[in-house]
C-alpha cells in the first residue's frame, strides 16, 4: 500500500512545474519594475520617487494583503485558490498595462501585488502535498527556483524590452505569462492540501515560540538581502566606481537560482533543516561582509560575494519552509504563508530603512555591514529561540516516547 502510494505522488509531481511557472511570473513582475522605473516616470510625468512607489505598494500588499484576501478564500479548495489568485494577479498587470496616471498605476499594482500574496505560499503548500515526504525539500526547490529565475530575469530582460517595446509592452508579456500559468493550474489533479487559513488562526499561529522565531528570522533576512539588492547600483558606484550594474544582478541573481534549486536535495539527503538555516545564514554574513572590500579593490571581484550571497539568500527558503511545516503539520498553509509574507515585508521594510540610512549621512559603500549586522541578529535568533523551541519539541515528543534530533518537513 505505501509502495503504491509513493508512486502515486510520484506521478502527480509532475505537475509541481505548472505552479513554478506561476512562482516564474511572479519573480518577474515582482522585479522587473525595478528597471522599469526610468521610462514610467518618463511616459506619466511623474518623478522617479514616485513612480518607485509601484514597487512599495506592490511589496507591501504581497506581504500584508494576500494573508488578509486569502481569509475570503478559506472554504475553497487548494487548487480553486490557486486559480482564482493567478486571476487577479494576471487582472492586475493588464490594468498596469492599461494605466494612464499614477494612482491607476499604484492601484493595479497593488491588485497584482494581493494575487501573488495569495498565490505563492498556498503554490509552495501544494507542491508539498503533491510529492512524498523525502522529495518534499525539491518540491519546494522547484517552486522557489520558479520565483529566483524570475528574478534574475526580470529587472535586465525588462529593460532590454522596454527599449524596444516600452514599459506597457513588457507588462503585456507578463500578463501573457499569467495567463499560460492560470491555464497550467486548470489541469492539476484533486490534492489534499488544506485551504488557506483564516486571519484569526494566521495570528494565533505566532503565538507558537517556534513558529514565531522562524517567522522573525525571515523577516531579518528579507529586511538585509533584499533590501541591500534595492540600492546595488548605489553601492557599487560608490564602492566600485562603476556604474555598469547589469552583470552584478545577474551574479546575484545566477548565484539565486543554485542556491534555490540545490538546497532542496540538501536538505532531503540531510534531513537537517535547522543545520542548513544555520549554514547559509553565515554565508550570508560571510558574503555580504566581504562584498565591500571585494568591490573597493576591484570590481570583478566582487562577483565571488555577489553570486555567494545571492545563492545563500534564496536558499534559506527551503529549509526554513521546511521548518515550519514540520511545527504546523496539521496546518502547512499558515506556517508558509506567515513566512512568505514575512519575506516580502522584510523586502519593503529593507528598502525604506536603508533610504532612511543613506539619508542619515551613510555612505552606500558600507551599507553592507549594516545588513550583515542585522543576518548576525537573525542568527543569534535563530540558535537561541529557534533552537529552544525546537529542543523543547523534541523533549515532548521524546517523553512519549519517540526518539528525535532534529524536525524536519517529515515530522508526523
Amino acid at each position: 500500500m505505501r509502495e503504491n502510494h509513493s508512486k502515486a505522488h510520484d506521478g502527480r509531481g509532475k505537475f509541481i512545474p505548472l505552479l513554478a511557472l506561476g512562482t516564474f511570473a511572479l519573480g518577474v513582475d515582482a522585479y522587473v519594475m525595478a528597471g522599469l522605473l526610468p521610462h514610467v516616470s518618463e511616459d506619466l510625468h511623474v518623478s522617479a520617487s514616485s513612480a518607485g512607489q509601484m514597487v512599495t505598494v506592490f511589496t507591501l500588499c504581497y506581504a500584508l494583503g494576500g494573508p488578509i484576501f486569502a481569509t475570503l478564500l478559506a472554504k475553497r479548495s487548494a487548487k480553486v485558490v490557486l486559480g482564482v489568485a493567478l486571476l487577479v494577479f494576471t487582472v492586475g498587470n493588464a490594468l498596469t498595462a492599461l494605466a494612464p496616471t499614477l494612482w491607476v498605476l499604484l492601484v493595479s499594482r497593488a491588485v497584482a501585488g494581493v494575487g501573488a500574496g495569495v498565490y505563492s505560499p498556498i503554490a509552495a503548500a501544494t507542491a508539498a502535498g503533491l510529492t512524498t515526504p523525502e522529495r518534499r525539500g525539491r518540491a519546494l526547490a522547484t517552486v522557489m527556483g520558479g520565483l529566483s529565475i524570475g528574478t534574475v530575469i526580470g529587472v535586465p530582460v525588462g529593460m532590454l524590452l522596454a527599449s524596444h517595446i516600452g514599459w506597457r509592452g513588457t507588462l503585456w508579456l507578463i500578463t501573457a505569462l499569467g495567463v499560460v500559468a492560470l491555464v497550467g493550474i486548470v489541469r492539476l489533479p484533486k490534492i489534499e492540501v488544506s485551504p488557506p487559513p483564516p486571519l484569526g488562526r494566521r495570528v494565533r499561529a505566532l503565538a507558537g515560540g517556534r513558529i514565531a522565531g522562524i517567522v522573525t528570522v525571515s523577516l531579518l533576512g528579507g529586511i538585509a538581502s533584499l533590501g541591500l539588492y534595492t540600492y546595488l547600483a548605489e553601492f557599487l558606484v560608490d564602492a566600485a566606481h562603476t556604474d555598469q550594474t547589469v552583470w552584478a544582478m545577474w551574479a546575484w541573481g545566477a548565484g539565486g537560482i543554485v542556491g534555490s534549486l540545490l538546497i532542496g536535495p540538501v536538505v532531503d539527503r540531510t534531513r537537517r533543516p535547522f543545520t542548513a538555516v544555520t549554514c547559509v545564514l553565515v554565508l550570508i554574513v560571510a558574503s555580504q561582509l566581504v562584498l565591500p572590500a571585494a568591490a573597493h579593490a576591484a570590481a570583478a571581484w566582487a562577483v565571488v560575494p555577489l553570486v555567494i550571497w545571492g545563492a545563500a539568500g534564496w536558499a534559506v527558503q527551503v529549509p526554513q519552509q521546511h521548518q515550519l511545516i514540520a511545527a504546523q503539520p496539521e496546518q502547512p498553509t499558515i506556517a508558509v504563508s506567515l513566512n512568505s509574507s514575512a519575506v516580502y515585508l522584510g523586502s519593503g521594510i529593507g528598502s525604506a530603512l536603508g533610504g532612511v540610512v543613506l539619508g542619515l549621512g551613510a555612505t552606500p559603500a558600507a551599507l553592507p555591514y549594516y545588513t550583515g549586522a542585522l543576518t548576525v541578529v537573525a542568527l543569534v535568533l535563530h540558535l537561541t529561540v529557534v533552537r529552544g523551541a525546537v529542543r523543547r519539541g523534541a523533549d515532548a515528543t521524546t517523553s512519549e516516547g519517540a526518539v528525535t534530533t532534529e524536525p524536519t518537513a517529515t515530522t508526523p
